[in-house]
């Protein structure tokens, strides 16, 4: 029996609810005329973007229409043609109340003179310096969009400046989320672009070696990508056990090289850098095509849905407008999850724009939206055995749940902010206590 690459501690076996969607090619949404886009002028990491142009203007596809000296801060850039109509507050999936760039779509999507023309290959793109090639990422505004945010090119050149050098680059495909699909798509539809990404940032790191982690339940597409990467030196598919949180930057490093990463710490400080699929399509974009980033793969899915599937929206369009687009509901709608159903959050409504993270949308019927009902904690210990970062999830939930004055010191005791909110915890608990919910919240009191 073959043995498949694994991290140590903790984890739990899902079921994968992706049979709906995983095998449906890729639809391209294009949003409908006068459809307003939203873009928030808050990145991921909260630096403030300053708008380019004003209330009236006429914008192209691709044109630059925020941007911030913020070290941590990338530009944001027009998806559709139209007029700016000006700006107006929404709440973000996260809970943030933000600032939004509305643009009124004209239909024609026009595009910006600064980008290249759909199918075209700037030349000599491999030749490029690692000043222009970061240079180029920040300017097309990209950002882990496995949920992270994390500017790109911060990230390339931190660790361009890591003592111990970068000796793997990591495409993450493991997509360990139920329901989520959108990344084995874009390996399964873009491989070459993935292999693209991986190879001009190797030119980076000329030491490197790259590597495409998915789990060990595709092998159809782990063959295809045996197949594909033969001929190209350096990089590897490699299966990771079907064990959630595989996808987990951290468990992903420790399944492939077994080094670990310390507590506080990034994949770099273990020679290692991770990329989502998505963010290494967005580099080859960006290098090769002149193209910024405007648009992402969203997995559409859940029991309310009637057409399942995988999106690829302009960056601005709204949930609702998705919605409508694939179909509308098959049901009516109990609650909305933005994200997966193990790390997302629930949505109030429909009525937000997708970001650049933005994986997926659930939308689930009233069975399927049932929560049960809390019990005592039995002391079985299960929480503690499924937590990856080794904590002991009953004691944090017991401190913060319990309104002591010592709730703070108890959660620095027992380390309660090494929490990555993975909700293994939560999903192995026969009692049904809300473990991670309560370590979550309290983690950012």
């Amino acid at each position: 029996m073959r043995k498949y690459l694994s991290f140590k501690r903790g984890g739990v076996r899902l079921p994968g609810f992706k049979e709906k969607t995983v095998n449906k090619p890729i639809i391209e949404v294009i949003p409908d005329i006068s459809e307003q886009m939203r873009y928030p002028l808050h990145s991921r990491t909260r630096a403030a973007l300053t708008p380019l142009v004003n209330t009236g203007d006429i914008v192209h596809v691709g044109q630059k229409i925020a941007d911030s000296d913020d070290a941590f801060a990338v530009p944001i850039h027009a998806s559709v043609s139209g007029v700016v109509l000006g700006f107006s507050d929404t709440v973000l999936p996260d809970g943030v109340e933000d600032v939004v760039f509305v643009i009124e779509n004209d239909g024609l999507f026009t595009e910006s003179p600064d980008i290249l023309p759909r199918g075209t290959t700037a030349e000599g793109f491999f030749e490029l310096g690692s000043g222009e090639i970061i240079g180029r990422v920040r300017d097309a505004g990209i950002v882990g969009m496995g949920g992270g945010g994390f500017p790109t090119f911060y990230k390339l050149q931190s660790a361009l400046q890591n003592e111990g050098g970068i000796d793997y680059i990591i495409a993450n495909g493991a997509e360990c989320e139920p329901y989520l699909t959108c990344d084995t798509r874009l390996l399964y539809e873009e491989y070459e672009r993935v292999i693209t990404g991986l190879k001009t940032l190797m030119r980076l790191f000329p030491n490197s070696k790259g590597i495409i982690a998915i789990e060990a339940d595709k092998q159809e597409l782990f063959d295809l990508l045996e197949e594909k990467c033969a001929a190209v030196p350096g990089i590897s598919p490699v299966q990771l056990k079907v064990k959630y949180p595989a996808g987990y930057e951290k468990n992903i490093v420790q399944s492939y090289t077994g080094r670990t990463v310390p507590p506080g710490g990034y994949a770099t400080d273990s020679g290692c850098l991770v990329f989502n699929v998505d963010t290494l399509i967005a580099i080859e974009r960006a290098i090769r095509r002149g193209r910024p980033l405007m648009r992402r793969v969203v997995t559409l899915a859940g029991s309310a849905v009637s057409n399942p599937g995988n999106y690829a929206v302009p960056i601005g369009l709204s949930f609702a407008s998705l919605i409508d687009a694939a179909g509308g509901y098959a049901c009516e709608p109990h609650k909305f999850i933005f994200g997966g159903p193990m790390m997302g959050v629930s949505l109030a409504d429909t009525d937000i724009p997708v970001t650049k993270t933005s994986a997926g949308l659930l939308c689930l019927n009233k069975k399927d939206a049932q929560i049960t009902k809390e019990r005592n904690c039995i002391k079985c210990g299960k929480c503690a055995a499924a937590c990856t970062s080794g904590l002991l999830p009953m004691l944090l939930n017991k401190h913060a749940d319990a309104g002591d004055p010592k709730t703070v010191e108890y959660f620095e005791k027992y380390n309660g902010k090494a929490c990555v909110n993975c909700g293994s915890c939560t999903y192995v608990c026969p009692s049904k206590r809300h473990l991670a919910q309560s370590i979550f919240r309290q983690k950012f009191i």
